[in-house]
């Protein structure tokens, strides 16, 4: 079974499945295609996490394939400016992109088809063209003041509608490179010089010996109990022990009996959220600076006293509030029962909005989320990973792992993991429903509520104390698939937010 945003997606996992290959192979095809028809979301300019589970047994392979600051980054001068972050469509903002030595690592260690096979879906859509989709066009007509920089990606200065057809010939060519050369035809050669000219032109300190010494790595995965099960998550510089604290949190509470679209649930949803993040934000940095973050997640006595802190009667005081992030997930299961959570993103919508000539690639802006405070964990620095958002998820229970999914959607990310596992595992939705359900993310000025959310439940958030706005746009998009083996059953969802779903055979 696959869940991916993009039907196309999800039918190319679903042949590489066919064709024999790995859960892995399914993932990068399907990663890769998404890259070329999501290109607000996601593409080879941008930074890749996994969670592979072989024959869904054991401890789950967590791999980390975010890009580092360039050695010769230089804080200060951003600091003399009087900025907080590195500006988004900044060549600082910029780190070097660790999708494309994710998928060949990953691909060595769990593949089985051939690397160009994996990509072949991709390169025929960017040559021959694809059709857009409706939240695609969205998401194109959202980002399009980005892109002046990136006429490849505007026909005649317009994005396209739903419905039109679009081609990238020169992120094909750049992708066949990569199919016949693996990693080295994007970290060296033609397409790295490309990259490092554009930086250079907008003043990044970026050098070929950035691209060509990147590596991403295998790690570590951390994990927490839930309900009777143990959840999966990657550690720093994810929000990953984020999302643990706030299952950590909803576990020192029973489920609502007014159930998951009850006030009282979602009010205390909405506290753990707040509380969680804010600890985040003073927390969570570069991988070799955020102990602290994995230490407050295990700190009983401070998570109980952060559960006693939840007034149930009365809202608390919004807290940190971050940008939106552009991202897509896929959750993939094989014939032999390994599965992977995939993650890849370019942050925002059409990343930096940064296009290196004659190769198709828009690179990420995961810099912008890099701080400038001297000390904090995410500081800017040379060869430093910034905070992150992207978080792949596995759920286990006994020796088992019996569940992937994904939640995308910048800082709803670790949100979105606590909205559908207690949907899940406290409500009893299943995966589609989970999917489905309603959603509300806390910002700096109060809470957003989609159109979904029912009048009773905005009711009585109100007369809790919390302001309601609009959301802007739909919260987040989840891809699920959870095995029952008792019954020999895959059951699979696909977010409604997206244009995407879930098939099996």
């Amino acid at each position: 079974m696959a869940a991916t945003s993009h039907p196309d997606a999800t039918l190319a996992a679903m042949d590489c499945l066919r064709d024999g290959g790995s859960a892995v192979d399914a993932a990068i095809c399907a990663g890769a295609l998404l890259a070329v028809v999501e290109p607000a979301e996601t593409g080879i300019g941008g930074d890749c996490f996994a969670l592979v589970a072989p024959h869904g047994a054991g401890l789950p392979v967590a791999f980390n394939g975010s890009g580092r600051a360039p050695a010769g980054a230089d804080p200060e001068p951003l600091r003399a400016r009087g900025l907080a972050h590195p500006e988004p469509e900044s060549a600082e903002a910029v780190t070097i992109p660790g999708a494309i030595d994710a998928w060949c690592q990953l691909h060595e260690r769990f593949g089985r088809l051939d690397f160009a096979r994996l990509l072949a879906p991709a390169i025929r859509a960017a040559e021959a063209g694809f059709v857009v989709h409706e939240r695609v066009a969205l998401e194109w007509h959202r980002g399009a003041d980005r892109l002046r920089r990136a006429p490849a990606f505007l026909s005649g200065g317009v994005p396209p509608r739903a419905g039109d057809r679009v081609r990238n010939p020169a992120l094909a060519a750049t992708l066949r490179t990569i199919a016949e050369r693996g990693r080295a035809g994007f970290y060296e050669g033609p397409v790295a010089e490309a990259m490092v000219a554009a930086l250079n032109e907008r003043g990044g300190a970026h050098r070929a010996e950035d691209f060509a010494a990147h590596m991403g790595e295998f790690v570590d995965p951390i994990s927490a109990p839930f309900r009777g099960r143990r959840i999966w998550q990657l550690p720093p510089n994810t929000p990953g022990a984020t999302a643990l604290t706030m299952l950590r949190l909803h576990e020192r509470f029973a489920p609502e009996a007014g159930g998951f679209l009850s006030p009282a649930f979602a009010h205390r949803a909405i506290e753990i959220e707040r509380l969680a993040n804010a600890a985040q934000a003073a927390l969570l940095g570069d991988p070799g600076h955020s102990g602290g973050k994995l230490d407050f997640m295990a700190d009983e006595a401070r998570l109980d006293e952060m559960a006693i802190s939840i007034d149930p009667a009365h809202a608390m005081s919004p807290r940190v509030a971050e940008a939106s992030a552009h991202t897509t997930c896929l959750s993939v299961v094989d014939r032999d029962g390994s599965m992977v959570s995939f993650i890849n993103s370019i942050f925002h919508s059409f990343g930096s909005g940064i296009c290196p000539d004659g190769t198709g690639i828009l690179l990420q802006n995961r810099g912008a989320g890099f701080h400038l405070e001297a000390g904090h964990p995410g500081v800017l620095g040379p060869g430093r990973r910034p905070p992150h958002t992207l978080i792949p998820g596995m759920i286990g229970e006994d020796d088992a792992i019996t569940g992937t999914f994904g939640v995308m959607g910048g800082p709803y990310q670790p949100m979105g993991h606590a909205h559908v596992l207690t949907a899940m595992l406290d409500y009893a939705m299943d995966p589609q429903a989970a999917c489905d359900a309603p959603r509300y993310l806390p910002v700096a000025e109060g809470v957003e509520v989609e159109d979904s959310v029912p009048q009773s439940l905005r009711d009585g958030l109100a007369s809790l104390g919390h302001r309601l706005l609009p959301a802007a746009e739909p919260l987040g998009g989840a891809q699920i698939v959870l095995v029952d083996r008792a019954r020999g059953l895959l059951v699979g969802g696909s977010d409604p937010r997206k244009d995407g779903l879930a098939l099996g055979r």
